[in-house]
């Protein structure tokens, strides 16, 4: 009677077998003559081209940063959504804290991105303490803390990335984000 091979052992067998194939895959040989380099490092891109990508990389942070703040936390602002008693309240200061959070997150990174090009980074360096005055607005927002200053500075730090965007030649269009990209 042929003996029964555990299951557990097959699975563990196949598994080392596809990782020992996989593994060596991988590896390659140090013996390839066809003259293509086998290391990893991406190939440079030129001035120009870094320069392009960090003004791309601007204007899509700061605009998800404008249609963030626009959509979750200047318009529900207005109609009065943080009032005490309104309709749905509760739910639109959690929105507008999320969407708070997101967009100093979006302003840190598309002020490093201006960094990348000279025009674009002498424009936005005197916003930075601007940026980082939103660091608790969040929270704040979360709480149902936040007055018409804190909705005023916001959109204040907005527009002025907008503008220093627009005189570098990187227009910033408001993008609404997704709920998934929100959350995080």
């Amino acid at each position: 009677m042929p003996r029964s091979v555990p299951f557990r052992r097959l699975f563990v067998a196949l598994l080392l077998s596809c990782t020992v194939l996989v593994s060596a895959t991988a590896c390659g040989s140090d013996d390839d003559d066809s003259g293509a380099s086998s290391s990893a490092s991406p190939s440079g891109t030129s001035s120009a081209q870094a320069q392009k990508f960090a003004k791309t990389r601007f204007v899509t942070n700061a605009g998800l940063a404008a249609g963030a703040s626009y959509q979750w936390i200047v318009k529900p602002y207005r109609a009065g959504k943080f009032k005490k008693g309104a309709d749905g309240r509760t739910f639109a200061l959690v929105k507008a804290g999320l969407a708070g959070g997101f967009a100093y997150n979006r302003l840190k990174a598309a002020s490093e991105n201006a960094k990348g090009d000279p025009l674009l980074s002498k424009a936005v360096a005197p916003l930075t303490a601007g940026i980082e005055s939103l660091k608790g607005l969040g929270s704040k927002l979360r709480k149902g803390e936040a007055g018409a200053g804190d909705i005023g500075s916001f959109e204040s730090v907005i527009n002025s990335i907008k503008d220093a965007g627009k005189s570098a030649g990187a227009e910033v269009k408001d993008q609404v984000p997704s709920a998934s990209q929100l959350g995080g």
